[in-house]
């Protein structure tokens, strides 16, 4: 059975030149970069050059690059360091009401120490307005922390028009968690204090990211140790998983305008083929991030749908791949205003450029049968 993977978006297959960069590392640069011999030397050569690269890929100085678990990890070292520094500055946190589970369970977990945290609402299609942003600034507000690409839905933030707005109002930190976005877009005008991401988003391993912290901005260890990475993030580098970072880093970089113009035609292909199914309300918007396109097929149950085309090969998702296996609705969604049968009947389909257009049609075909099929049975109406 052919499998067609459309769930990039939870993860990627990683690519065969990061796992030969990555052996390489295993086999023969196993060296701990902080000791001090030959092997510890040729560690620390990599730490560094993948630092670089990385760095590059924004634009960006290496020393402003901190590397970590992933995404995560970087969301909640960043509300919670700046909540712990500037609390004599203020104890207000803006957010969205869409963001990723890491940021909005940090919010809630700061709110019950004693913090404020206004979530701003969004439309029908995933957007903040940047009228209800200027509202919600005072000089109480000691962080603005705005996803770059919604993980669910694919609506695209302003975020260059928050710092602007920033800059203007407020004395707030701007962070972004741009895990979808990287790689993917160009963010080397980003000007905000904090950015962070996941490898595995890009086709390189799992458990490796990275946080930009933009320099002379103050940040606090949440691990505490070795003194690695400056003594931000203490604990032996993962040295194979940040030269593999590196290279599809690297990758991505190179042929961002190539893949993203792939993608995009793949993305087209299949909402034009999803739209001929009857009583299908799309999620995504059009000028969303052409990877993610969120579909709701009424009168069914995404998750039903799910299984039903796994078994024919096609993998795809009922929405976030860190709260999709819990029982509650998507959050995106309700925010979104959609009504329970719109929701219940919810599949993201998460492209790659990887991904081709016979596999666009095979899904399609897969796809629409099954939503035929349990329509039929009319159990879910």
């Amino acid at each position: 059975m052919t499998e067609i993977y459309l769930d990039n978006s939870a993860t990627t297959r990683q690519l065969s030149l990061v796992t030969e960069a990555m052996a390489e590392v295993f086999s023969h640069s196993y060296g701990n970069p902080s000791s001090l011999h030959k092997k510890g030397i040729e560690g620390e050569k990599l730490l560094k050059e993948s630092r670089s690269i990385i760095a590059n890929t924004l634009g960006k100085n290496a020393s402003c690059i901190l590397f970590n678990s992933g995404g995560t990890e970087g969301d909640n070292n960043v509300l919670q360091s700046v909540a712990r520094d500037r609390k004599r500055m203020g104890r207000t946190i803006v957010t969205t009401a869409v963001e990723h589970p890491a940021v909005l369970e940090t919010c809630d977990f700061l709110q019950r120490e004693g913090f404020r945290v206004i979530r701003l609402p969004v439309d029908e299609y995933c957007r903040i307005s940047l009228d209800d942003l200027k509202e919600a600034l005072s000089e109480d507000v000691i962080l603005i922390s705005v996803m770059t690409v919604n993980n669910e839905v694919g609506t695209i933030f302003p975020i260059e028009d928050i710092v602007k707005i920033r800059d203007h109002l407020s004395k707030a930190l701007v962070h972004t968690d741009a895990v979808q976005a990287y790689g993917k877009m160009d963010l080397s005008n980003f000007r905000g204090d904090f950015l962070n991401t996941s490898a595995h988003k890009i086709h390189g391993p799992k458990g490796v990211g990275f946080l930009y912290k933009k320099e002379g901005v103050k940040l606090s260890p949440m691990i505490f140790g070795g003194n690695q990475e400056g003594g931000l993030r203490s604990g032996t580098e993962n040295l194979p998983g940040i030269v593999g970072f590196a290279k599809a880093a690297e990758l991505a970089d190179a042929n961002r305008e190539k893949n993203f113009k792939a993608v995009d035609i793949l993305w087209h292909r299949l909402r034009e083929g999803l739209d001929e199914i009857s009583d299908t309300v799309f999620n995504s918007p059009e000028d969303g991030l052409p990877y993610i396109l969120n579909v709701s097929f009424l009168g069914t149950r995404g998750e039903v749908i799910l299984h039903d085309v796994e078994s024919k090969g096609v993998y795809i998702s009922t929405g976030s791949a860190c709260s999709s296996n819990k029982k509650s609705r998507s959050h995106v969604l309700k925010a979104m205003g959609k009504s329970k049968g719109e929701i219940d009947g919810a599949v993201r389909f998460s492209l790659s450029h990887l991904n081709t257009e016979e596999e666009i049609d095979k899904a399609l075909d897969i796809v629409e049968s099954s939503v035929k099929r349990f329509r039929k049975l009319g159990s879910f109406r």
